[in-house]
């Protein structure tokens, strides 16, 4: 592992996307321990990317349009949905005081699925880790295992610490109506400006 790996994942991971959008809603909305599920949820979301660029499967949503439109366009319907969900007040932007058993289901749940109907990053793990794995090293598969748990590790704890952020303040936004009802509609925004973004991505 090379200072240029550690510093392209830091860029890559606290760059905003779904990932950190859904955490941030999630710290605001729920407060520290949902925001660190979140978090996790998210992590976990990248598992299948990173077994199909390590297994060489992320080459066939390369090669294969249809399979690549298809789960691109299930992950713009999610997002969709996510918007929609905010704005009606029962998605990530919904204030839920009580630490129900369903409400940890579906902060887990939505946050995986949010990475896994991504299929960009199949493709951006099958091109980024490769480059920093030895050419001359018989052994390609643990380093690929070795950076792909790294990655996942610094994923976790920039979430997490951006989720933590968020249940900082989250009492100066949740007892303020007008700013939570503004907090929705610009979460919902997002959703919908992100899937926007990757309805037009191309392979």
């Amino acid at each position: 592992m090379t200072p240029e790996f550690l510093i392209t994942t830091l860029v890559i991971v606290a760059s905003p996307g779904t990932g950190v959008l859904y955490t941030l809603a999630a710290g605001l909305t729920r407060g520290a321990r949902a925001s660190i599920l979140a978090a996790f949820a998210c992590t976990l979301g990248i598992i299948p990317h990173m077994a199909a660029a390590i297994t060489g499967l992320a080459a066939l949503l390369h090669t294969s349009a249809l399979a690549f439109e298809i789960i691109k366009y299930l992950g713009v319907a999610y997002l969709l949905y996510m918007a929609w969900a905010t704005l009606r007040e029962k998605g990530a932007l919904s204030v839920d005081t009580e630490a129900a058993p369903k409400s940890v289901r579906q902060v887990l749940v939505s946050g995986i699925l949010i990475n896994i109907l991504n299929p960009k990053l199949s493709i951006f793990f099958f091109a980024f880790l490769p480059q920093f794995v030895r050419t001359d090293s018989a052994d390609a598969l643990p380093q690929m295992l070795e950076l792909s748990a790294v990655f996942m590790a610094v994923t976790f704890v920039i979430f997490a610490i951006y989720g933590i952020f968020a249940a900082a303040v989250r009492q100066h936004v949740v007892t303020r109506p007008r700013v939570l009802t503004w907090m929705r509609r610009t979460f919902a925004a997002a959703f919908v400006a992100l899937g926007a973004k990757l309805a037009f991505t191309e392979r």
